[in-house]
């Protein structure tokens, strides 16, 4: 299976929002919280998003299948919303996205993002890439959030 990492481009954004929800319905569900932020992104948001923040997606037979962005500040880069089509999961392509997301911010010292404590796969992968936690915070009746963190 051939999965070509491109950077998005504003015409890609729609598609994009649309698979957001369909991958973060999965993760509401394991929190019994459908108000989740990204359940919540409107297409005005992730514009402005995507004028701040550089957009990621795989793409296979023509068809975007996942996507990761990534906010760079000079030391920092944070990393969110890795996300892959359900039929398209544990094949190797969130690793490939967020591998390609740390090369294309070859002078970060730093990575940084955040997942659901209940979400074990996301957990799972971000450790076998070398995320540490650093952060637990309390983000609603149901969800803690870890923060992790990759440092070069």
């Amino acid at each position: 299976m051939k999965i070509d990492i491109l950077q998005a481009n504003n015409a890609d954004l729609e598609f994009i929002l649309q698979l957001q929800n369909e991958c973060y319905r999965s993760e509401a569900e394991i929190y019994d919280d459908f108000d989740i932020p990204p359940l919540q992104q409107t297409i005005h948001s992730i514009e402005q998003e995507f004028q701040r923040c550089k957009f990621l997606k795989a793409v296979f037979e023509g068809v975007i299948i996942g996507s990761v962005r990534g906010n760079f500040d000079g030391e920092t880069c944070y990393v969110g919303k890795l996300i892959v089509k359900s039929n398209f999961q544990n094949k190797g392509i969130g690793r490939l996205l967020m591998n390609s997301i740390e090369s294309f911010f070859p002078d970060c010292k730093r990575f940084e993002l955040f997942t659901g404590n209940k979400s074990t796969k996301n957990l799972h992968l971000y450790d076998k890439l070398g995320y540490k936690e650093f952060k637990k915070e309390l983000s609603g009746k149901n969800l803690s959030l870890i923060f992790l963190e990759k440092v070069k």
